[in-house]
């Protein structure tokens, strides 16, 4: 685009400036527009390439481009009606490589080397590898703890299935029991195997309990030994030996004698005795 401007400006300067001087002369203008443009544009490049930017440089090189831009305008306008729209087509085309250098500018200065573009892809294939990874351990997740469920349910299920039968079994066992005990018949002949207690009545038969027991009531425990009685045989189990026990030796044999207190009464007592 750079290349199709310079030439077509350099053609509008000749057949512009031709018909008031010689065109060697008006090629002369031409080429020193043209090469002003290029002249800033590789230095401007050649800044860019070391990592520095001039702002006179980039504005001189706008102001050329501008220039260019003009030339074509203003021919366009000054020529015949029908070329007008072809020459304010192609009038823009100095601006545009101007801003395409720009563009390429810009880009140059975001460009990365091939091994950082390898470590960026790199590190993004790892990102989704591990994305990939921790979706497909969800997903076994979810299906173990619904196989594991579902087993639950059936297995609970069974349970009371089987729970179901056997109080219906027990209810139906306890049903024949109450009519045999009802019965006149079956009745006589329970009561018939049943010793007597009072002379010419016969006890009455009954049915077995079926139901919750009583809890048998814990065997109480003698009364706590108070803190004097405790100091006391800590005391002498203590100096039952010379030397005194230690501590370990005085718990074991107190322990042993049938005493009972708690680990932290019984080490309160050494101290004190101690």
């Amino acid at each position: 685009m750079t290349a199709v401007s310079m030439v077509l400006t350099l053609a509008v300067v000749v057949m512009w400036l031709g018909q008031a001087m010689p065109k060697s002369v008006a090629l002369v203008v031409g080429l020193g527009l043209d090469g002003g443009w290029l002249a800033t544009l590789a230095y401007e490049r050649r800044l860019a390439a070391q990592g520095d930017h001039s702002t006179p440089v980039t504005v001189v090189g706008w102001v050329f481009g501008a220039a260019a831009t003009g030339v074509l305008v203003t021919h366009a306008l000054m020529a015949d009606k029908d070329s007008i729209g072809a020459w304010l087509a192609v009038s823009w085309l100095p601006l545009a490589a101007k801003a395409l250098w720009l563009v390429h500018g810009l880009w140059e200065r975001t460009a990365l080397t091939p091994d950082a573009l390898d470590a960026i892809q790199g590190i993004q294939q790892e990102a989704r590898d591990e994305a990939a990874v921790a979706r497909a351990r969800l997903r076994s997740d979810a299906a173990t703890e619904e196989t594991r469920l579902t087993a639950v349910t059936q297995a609970g299920a069974r349970v009371a299935h089987v729970q179901a039968k056997t109080a219906e079994a027990l209810a139906e066992a306890w049903s024949t029991l109450e009519k045999a005990r009802q019965g006149e018949d079956t009745g006589r002949a329970l009561t018939s195997v049943t010793s007597r207690v009072t002379p010419d009545v016969t006890p009455r038969w009954e049915l077995p309990v079926w139901g919750p027991s009583e809890a048998v009531p814990a065997l109480e425990s003698g009364p706590a030994l108070t803190d004097e009685a405790l100091d006391v045989l800590v005391d002498e189990i203590r100096h039952s030996e010379v030397p005194a026990l230690s501590y370990r030796e005085m718990a074991a044999r107190f322990r042993t004698a049938g005493h009972s207190a708690s680990e932290v009464r019984l080490r309160a007592a050494w101290k004190r005795v101690a």
